[in-house]
Formats: C-alpha cells, structure tokens, sequence
C-alpha cells in the first residue's frame, strides 16, 4: 500500500502544476520561458537524483537498449505534453478549462493504449465503457461548473 502516498503526490503535483505554470508563464511573459523553466525541473529531479543515486548504488551501466528508447520515447510524450500545455495557455486556455480536460481525457487514453499495449484475456466489461462516459462527464461538470475567473 506503500504505492498510494506516492499517487497522493502525483495527484497533489499534477494538482497545482497547470495552475503554477501558467502562473509563472503569465509572470515570465513568454510560453518559451516557461517551458524552459520545465525543462531545468525535470534535468534536476529526472537527470541529477537518479544518476547520484544509481551511482551510489553502483548501478549506473547495463541500460537494456529497448527499455532505454521506450523509457527516453515516454519522457519525450511527458514534455511534450508540459508543452502542449504551455501553448494552450499561451493561445488562451487557462487552467480551469485546460486542466480539467487534460486530466480527464488523461486517464481514457491511458487505458485505450494499456489495452492495446497489454491486450485483456476477456473482454472488458460494459462497465469499463460507462466509466470512460463518466469520466467525460465529469470533466465536463468540472468545466461548466467551475468556479468563475
């Protein structure tokens, strides 16, 4: 159960991401600055953190070739989703729309390509698609009833 604190902090990161990015793109007064400002984020905690740790470990060699490009593949969509982001902002999305729809067709597209990915033994059960409607319906509610700006 370990694991859950963990989402906890993705959930609480990807919480305030969108609202602090287009806050900090808004203070910068350029998108590209802002996607700058990501991509020093993620050199520190994605480059710096695992190589000293993998190092005091003793474990930094033997990168298996295809676990390397899928890993790199992966990290390549997570910028280029921060990106996405950034130049919905900048085109005049801000984070009460943009959001709610980013992380509610998030998790319909995970499953889709987890699917595809790992095909089921059994066919997925009917509710599967009623959750993929809810989970529409509820980043629409989000959006229609949101807060006004």
């Amino acid at each position: 159960m370990g694991w859950v604190v963990f989402v906890a902090g993705a959930v609480l990161s990807w919480g305030v991401y969108g609202s602090m990015l287009h806050q900090g793109q808004t203070q910068l007064g350029n998108p590209l600055k802002a996607l700058l400002c990501v991509g020093v984020a993620y050199f520190l905690v994605g480059v710096i953190v695992p190589v000293a740790t993998l190092s005091a470990q003793g474990n930094l060699s033997n990168f298996d070739s295809t676990g390397l490009r899928t890993a790199t593949i992966a990290g390549a969509l997570g910028a280029i989703g921060a990106a996405c982001i950034i130049w919905s902002f900048r085109t005049g999305g801000i984070p009460l729309y943009v959001m709610p729809l980013v992380f509610g067709g998030a998790p319909i597209v995970n499953v889709l390509y987890t699917m595809w990915v790992h095909p089921p033994k059994m066919a997925p059960s009917p509710m599967l698609y009623l959750g993929f409607a809810f989970a529409s319906l509820g980043a629409g509610m989000v959006l229609y009833f949101r807060p006004a700006a």
